[in-house]
Parts: C-alpha cells; structure tokens; sequence
C-alpha cells in the first residue's frame, strides 16, 4: 500500500479532481456568511407545523455547532406567539453566551418594526433588522404601487430601525424579475437611510446562474456610486427551477457575502438552498476549512421531526438510502477497501461524500443485485459466523426477491439453516 504523509497527499494521489481544473480562485469572500432562515422563510412551507420553543432552542443552538454567523428567528410583528418566541431565542442566545447573531423579518411599516426594537431593549442585545417590499413590476401592478411609494415606505420604516441604534437590511422581494432603474432608486434611499446591507431575492426562483452573476454585479455597481463601503449584499433564493443550491454558490462567487438557506430547504412553496447541501458542498470545495460539520444530520433530523417533515429516501447526506449500496461490485469495493483497514478509502471508493463526514458511515445491504461479499460483510458485522452453505441460502433467497432484504428476512434464514 503506498505511504501517504497527509490526507492531502492521499487525496491528490487517489482521486483526479477535475473540480480543481483551471479554478479561478477562492470561492468564498473573506468575509463570508451563512444565514439560516429556517424558523421564519422555512415555517412559510404550506406543510410543516409551527415547531414548539423547546425545538426552536434545539434547532438554534445546533446552527450554532454548525458555525452558522446568523439566524432569522420570525416574524415578532405577525402574531403574540411569534413575539414571544422571537423573544426567548433571542434571550437564550445572551444567557448562553451563543456567537450567532439575530435577524428578525417584517414589512417595510413601522408596525412591523418597532416589535423587533422591543425585542431587542428587552433581551439586551442588537437584532438585525430585515425589511422588505416587493419591487418588480408585476408586483408594483398587482399591489398598484409605484416606486415613489415604495421608496417612502422604505424609508420611513429604515429610519425607525436606524434611529433605535438596530442595523438594518434592506430586502428588495423579486429582485430577480426588477427594473434596473427602480433598483438604482430603491438601493440609493435604503442606503441614503442608514441600511447597512441590500438583501437581493430570487423570491419565486426566477433566476439562473447568468442571472446571479448580472444582478450581483449590477448591485456592486450601485453601491459603489453611492460612495459607501460598507454595505452587504446578501442572497436569498428559492428553488422553483431546481438551482437554489446552486444560485447560491454561483452568488458567493459573485460577490455576495452573505448568503440564505433552510434546513432541508423547507420554504415557500417548493422552498429554498439548502444549508446543509450548502455547507457540504462549500466543505468539499475546500471553502470551510476548519468547520466541523459532524452535527449536520442532527441539525436535519431535528428540523424534519420538529416541523413534521419526511426527509426522502435518497435526499443527500441524511435519506436513508445516501450511503446505503446492495449492488454487488459496489459492495466488494468498499469491502476491499475495510479489509485494507482503511476507513478513509472505504468511506470513498463508491461515494463523493464522506458518510464520516457527517456522522454516517457506509452501509452494505443484501438484495436482488447482491453478490457473497455482502453476505459475508452484513453477517460479520451482526457477529454471526458464515460458510458457504449459509452465505449460498441467503444469496438464493435474494435473488428471488424484487427488494433489499430486511433484517428480519435474512435473520430467518440464518435461525432455519443453523436449526
């Protein structure tokens, strides 16, 4: 076996990475963040239920382990319930002395402000201040607005925030299907207010790549104009298309420095990028270095339980089926590799996405498509000595079944071979 010095070695020697092929760079700004929007944009799914506060905590305190910078807690101004959540969130961030910010969401009217300036005096620390409106023209027609009216509202809601001392972004709803021009009036009067960041949403997943890259590149142009250095530009997508988790890789690439996801992408409608692909992906491009993601199957498996949520079967990371293989040479693959005693090689001969990574680890079923090296690794694991007869009744059985054999199934054969 070769004598690799580091993993890196091991990696680089074992697996041609076309993903590295003429990389322009870092994909990350410096400044990075990621922005969980599970317990506000995430509740907004017509299917789940509105999770209990003891869940909320959970849910809260395992962004935190995942090293998420900031989390949407609600909407504080839509009902009694949602303020008073929003409240103990945040309360339990400055009781346990949790590094993760708050942000809280509300329209741009100042009714929808002040509770979050109440949420704040009163948890004794700052919430982030997320406005928004809608801007594109088809909503300026459905809501017969125009952009002067939509410029005052922002700003008179902007000017609530900035004056109780709260940083406030500006959200723009439908970015991605806006005129340029009423961006450019929209963007000067939040920053002329005192918005420290431009929040830019692809609220019914309108956009593609090309679309990220122009949007983004246009806002950085705006800004720039207004003299100001210090202002944000967040992405938020949602995945009517499919390209959520996708959009919001390309926008970090674009010059976004914050960008929005769900867990398990729970959202509006179809909903949105998922966080947890989001890290992964983010991780295996070597963008996290450090970032210790082992809790991201609870993070899913505490959202999904929480808000009532059927993960799929073969959903990435966390469905059943993710790291699960019945496939015969598929099997004998990973086998070859365990018997090297090689875990890191096991854990990747037949999978792009380290199951150790996340808490998992590889799992060898028996079915239709098997071959004995399943056989012999699923009675070796379970303690139970095989031979040949043995090994052969089960395969027997497999092959005339139409599914992966349960426990059960394959344990009576065991129990009527060994008498």
């Amino acid at each position: 076996m070769p004598d690799f010095a580091t993993e890196g070695d091991r990696a680089s020697s074992l697996v041609f990475d076309w993903n590295e092929v003429n990389r322009k760079g870092r994909i990350l700004p410096r400044n990075a963040t990621f922005f969980d929007e599970t317990l506000r944009d995430g509740l907004q799914n017509p299917s789940v239920v509105d999770p209990s506060i003891e869940d909320k905590l959970k849910i809260l305190h395992l962004m935190e382990d995942l090293g998420i910078h900031v989390a949407d807690v609600g909407l504080p101004g839509s009902s009694k319930r949602a303020f008073e959540d929003v409240l103990r969130l945040c309360k339990e961030v400055v009781e346990c002395k949790m590094k993760i910010k708050i942000a809280c969401a509300g329209r741009t009217v100042v009714s929808d402000i002040t509770p979050m300036i109440e949420v704040s005096q009163r948890a004794g620390m700052p919430v982030e201040v997320y406005a928004f409106i809608g801007s594109s023209p088809i909503r300026q027609y459905a809501e017969s607005w125009d952009v002067q009216l939509i410029a005052n509202r922002s700003a008179e809601a902007i000017d609530v925030a900035v004056k109780a001392g709260l940083p406030v972004a500006y959200v723009t709803e439908d970015t991605t299907r806006s005129r340029p021009e009423v961006l450019t009036t929209l963007f000067r009067t939040a920053i002329d207010h005192g918005a420290s960041r431009l929040c830019l949403s692809d609220t019914v997943g309108h956009a593609t790549p090309d679309g990220v890259r122009n949007l983004l590149q246009f806002a950085k142009h705006v800004i720039a104009g207004t003299g100001r250095t210090d202002v944000g530009i967040d992405w938020h997508g949602h995945n009517d298309r499919g390209l959520a988790l996708e959009n919001a890789i390309w926008a970090f690439e674009y010059g976004a420095d914050r960008v929005h996801a769900t867990g398990l992408g729970i959202g509006e409608r179809v909903g949105n990028a998922q966080m947890e692909l989001l890290l992964l992906n983010l991780k295996l491009l070597g963008q996290l270095e450090g970032q210790d993601l082992t809790k991201l199957l609870l993070y899913c498996q505490t959202i999904a339980q929480a808000v009532k949520w059927e993960i799929p079967i073969n959903y990435p990371l966390v469905g059943r089926d993710a790291f699960r293989t019945a496939t015969g040479v598929h099997a004998a693959a990973i086998i070859k590799a365990m018997a090297k005693g090689d875990k890191w090689l096991a854990d990747r001969i037949y999978s792009g996405v380290p199951a150790g990574m996340i808490g998992r680890s590889q799992e060898i079923c028996i079915g239709f498509m098997s071959g004995a090296s399943n056989v012999n690794y699923w009675l070796a694991e379970r303690q139970i000595t095989s031979d040949d007869v043995l090994v052969g009744e089960i395969l027997k059985a497999a092959k005339t079944q139409n599914h992966i054999m349960t426990e059960d199934e394959v344990l009576a054969i065991v129990r009527r071979v060994r008498g």
